[in-house]
């Protein structure tokens, strides 16, 4: 289900010229942790202006947009959520534009799935992600995808961690420390 969704909703965003990155669960899934995901998260390299496209391929993909104003919704929250009936599959699309998420799709890792080449995010602007969204369950998954990648570029996460501590005055390098000693012990 979620692979045959994947790929057609990759070919759709490749023939729309939208650049994207599966992230999420799916991407923790093809890092080698193997757990239990009921959706899809899918990062889009445009701005939420651009939200008519999405709710136009959301419809031709059969999702069901989760909201009554789609467009306002999205321009509002950067979200556009949505379900694909059948499965019950739950495909949320977000939006960005920030200078991180522009690097981070141009690091984007195809993948063959099908018949398709589905872009995931890298390793480290996963557990970029995984850091920043800091839930328990988020910091679980960077733990456990880290103990399983021994070998990533740690320049490169913890300056854009640290790019984001100083930005959101978090402590996101902290974090990441922490879930590095936990891994040691």
């Amino acid at each position: 289900m979620f692979k045959e969704l994947l790929a057609r909703t990759a070919r759709r965003l490749d023939r729309r010229g939208i650049p994207y990155m599966v992230i999420g669960g799916q991407a923790v899934l093809l890092y080698g942790e193997p757990r239990l995901t009921r959706d899809i998260d899918i990062t889009l390299g445009i701005s939420p202006e651009r939200a008519g496209e999405v709710v136009a391929l959301a419809e031709e993909l059969d999702l069901r947009i989760l909201i009554g104003d789609p467009i306002d919704f999205a321009r509002k929250t950067f979200v556009l959520p949505c379900s694909e009936e059948k499965s019950g599959i739950r495909v949320d699309f977000i939006f960005s534009q920030s200078p991180y998420e522009e690097q981070a799709l141009r690091r984007a890792r195809a993948v063959r799935i099908g018949d398709a080449e589905v872009r995931f995010a890298s390793l480290e602007d996963l557990i970029i992600h995984k850091v920043i969204a800091g839930r328990p369950r988020d910091l679980e998954d960077a733990e456990r995808v880290l103990a399983k990648n021994p070998d990533w570029d740690r320049d490169y996460v913890f300056s854009w961690l640290g790019e984001f501590d100083r930005a959101l005055q978090a402590d996101f390098t902290a974090s990441l420390r922490e879930l590095l000693k936990k891994g040691e012990a």
